[in-house]
């Protein structure tokens, strides 16, 4: 399935006293079917606004976002809830549901008007726990499980909704790094799910060892984007963050990794 970004763009507007706020300038972007893509930058750069308008969540000012070549502003939310799940940064439900519960709600974009999950959406929603490693967890109540046992599971409800397209928005932030390679891992084997993916990250040795390509952004722009080997350079860093890097393949892990050095001189 196709995920395309033609010229997109998107302004915040904010009262005159806050300043000017923040606008994403014209974007394109063509997310490769089957690829895991990384998007990189600092804060407040415009990683999550991307990734909301490649959702639907937003709705750009400019250009258009295409899924299998149909602008999304013509598709209900159901349907695009149908073929494309977001996985936001944080989750809080309303109400202490069980790791299942949650799971199952990925299931409602396919359900009629006050229609009740049936024995195939079960299947489907532990099939979903399976996948992220998290089925011992089904029973316990969300409010109990740890950092990287809730990623799991909200992993797993966006699996649940049956997409090809799955974006994560910061899937590692506040985790330990031992929670950090459990969901990592998990994302590395949802490729043989075919699922497509965007992961918004701050993690760039997360980004080397997950993404087959990134894009790396600033001040609301594309800087690079490209094949990883291609487009992880310490120039490249230099210009997105404002910092020396080395970036070297690092044969014990047998990726790319990057090791800050310094603040760049200006």
């Amino acid at each position: 399935m196709s995920l395309v970004a033609h010229d997109v763009a998107y302004s915040y507007r904010r009262p005159p006293a806050a300043g000017d706020g923040f606008s994403l300038e014209p974007t394109s972007l063509n997310v490769t079917p089957g690829s895991i893509t990384g998007l990189l930058g600092p804060n407040g750069c415009g990683k999550t606004t991307l990734l909301n308008l490649l959702a639907g969540i937003l709705t750009p000012t400019g250009g258009s976002v295409l899924l299998d070549d149909r602008p999304l502003a013509r598709m209900s939310r159901r349907e695009i809830a149908r073929r494309l799940a977001m996985v936001p940064q944080y989750t809080h439900p309303a109400f202490d549901y069980t790791a299942l519960q949650i799971v199952l709600m990925g299931r409602h974009p396919h359900l009629g008007t006050f229609q009740l999950e049936g024995p195939d959406d079960e299947a489907i929603a532990s099939d979903a726990l399976r996948s992220t490693s998290a089925a011992h967890l089904a029973h316990r109540l969300y409010s109990t499980l740890s950092g990287g046992e809730k990623q799991r599971v909200v992993i797993a409800s966006a699996l649940a909704q049956t997409p090809s397209v799955l974006l994560l928005d910061e899937p590692t932030a506040s985790l330990d790094l031992g929670h950090q390679f459990e969901v990592v891992s998990v994302l590395a084997g949802l490729r043989q799910r075919a699922v497509t993916m965007v992961v918004a990250t701050h993690d760039l040795n997360l980004a080397a060892g997950l993404c087959e390509r990134l894009v790396l952004m600033r001040d609301g722009r594309i800087v690079a984007q490209g094949p990883t080997g291609e487009v992880l350079t310490g120039e490249v860093i230099r210009r997105v963050y404002g910092v020396e890097a080395d970036v070297a393949f690092h044969e014990g892990a047998g990726r790319l990794s990057v090791v800050p050095l310094r603040q760049a001189q200006s």
